[in-house]
């Protein structure tokens, strides 16, 4: 099936009835590597803005893990602060991701990380001793490069990429036309009188993800792309406010980046990673999913949660990683999810342990 069409630009207002356009020509379906295409509708203010958290009751501690196991047929899976912290395994896990395959449960993992791509994640989770395959990881990198796919944006258009080598390589994979990325994290802007920085004017979008090369440079040259480019769409992959680059402590995430270009073009990004539904809704069709029968598990309340709660799952809360329970418990969090625990491997008994 095809994912239904799309008649609005980034900038344009879009009807209720407007949907994405068909995700493949058929010059490209190595790329998805026969994955089944879909039809959904969305429109694209669901993926420019956070939805409003739910209306909803505290969430409740898991106790029978086998009760919520046994209710649903699909885990979803965060990485970081999930399955792992920077590059160490988080106790328990290789055991967990063993027991539900056993009792045959489809496991997916998302992650709002775009420096990689889905095969270098795949190698990740090898290197951790995980036998997690290609098809099951879904990367913002990944659901960047899909959403171009999915709009049907133009080859002869050029992406110019303020991120890392994970969306170049996805983008690469799609057949698109890109400039950008590391290479410019070495770039300088000599400032003198009269000096007037240029741009290639055929850039059609400007994909922002997490960058540990960012400089002023990419900053300028993403601006005048989005704000001088006619339709030039402007992408994030996420707008994460911290990340996991190490297991010591919080580092500035993606969110940091994208933020500097909606302060210099004033402008709103299309998101496409959590908690957009857009790659909730790829998944979906790409297993046959109903939602209903998902449970997502993260430890972001405001990515990982409402991912899963925007997407009409069941929610599962872990405190491994950057939620813990006084964030959770806290007057001021309007986001709960259905369950919470200490960590997946709670899975592991029946009555799953005190947090």
């Amino acid at each position: 099936m095809l994912l239904s069409r799309t008649i609005a630009s980034a900038v344009s207002p879009v009807s209720s009835s407007s949907s994405l356009s068909s995700l493949l020509p058929n010059t490209t379906k190595p790329f998805f590597s026969g994955v089944r295409l879909f039809r959904h509708r969305i429109q694209h203010k669901s993926l420019r803005m956070t939805s409003l958290p739910r209306a909803t009751t505290a969430s409740q501690q898991l106790e029978n893990a086998d009760q919520l196991i046994d209710s649903v047929e699909t885990f979803i899976f965060d990485c970081d602060g999930v399955i792992w912290k920077g590059d160490k395994l988080i106790e328990g896990v290789p055991d967990t991701l063993d027991m539900l395959r056993a009792k045959g449960k489809r496991l997916v993992f998302v992650t709002n990380n775009s420096t990689k791509s889905r095969k270098q994640y795949g190698k990740k989770f090898e290197t951790l001793g995980l036998n997690v395959n290609d098809e099951e990881i879904f990367a913002s990198s990944f659901a960047a490069a899909a959403y171009l796919q999915s709009i049907d944006f133009p080859k002869d258009k050029k992406v110019y990429v303020i991120g890392e080598e994970g969306i170049l390589k996805e983008l690469e994979l799609a057949g698109f036309q890109y400039l950008g990325g590391p290479e410019d994290g070495k770039k300088q802007i000599e400032l003198k009188p009269g000096f007037l920085m240029e741009h290639e004017h055929d850039v059609g979008a400007v994909v922002v993800g997490f960058d540990r090369y960012f400089n002023y440079y990419k900053i300028q040259y993403g601006t005048l792309c989005i704000r001088e480019n006619p339709g030039c769409l402007f992408i994030a992959t996420n707008r994460d406010a911290v990340t996991h680059l190490t297991d010591a402590q919080e580092w500035a995430g993606g969110g940091s980046m994208v933020g500097a270009l909606v302060g210099s073009t004033q402008r709103e990004p299309i998101v496409v990673g959590k908690p957009s539904t857009f790659m909730m809704d790829y998944v979906a069709n790409k297993f046959g999913i109903q939602k209903s029968q998902i449970c997502m598990v993260g430890d972001r309340l405001d990515t990982d949660i409402l991912f899963g709660q925007n997407g009409g799952c069941k929610t599962l809360l872990v405190l491994s990683g950057v939620t813990s329970i006084s964030m959770l418990e806290s007057p001021e969090n309007k986001i709960q999810p259905d369950f919470y625990t200490s960590k997946i491997s709670d899975f592991l008994s029946t009555k799953a342990a005190t947090v």
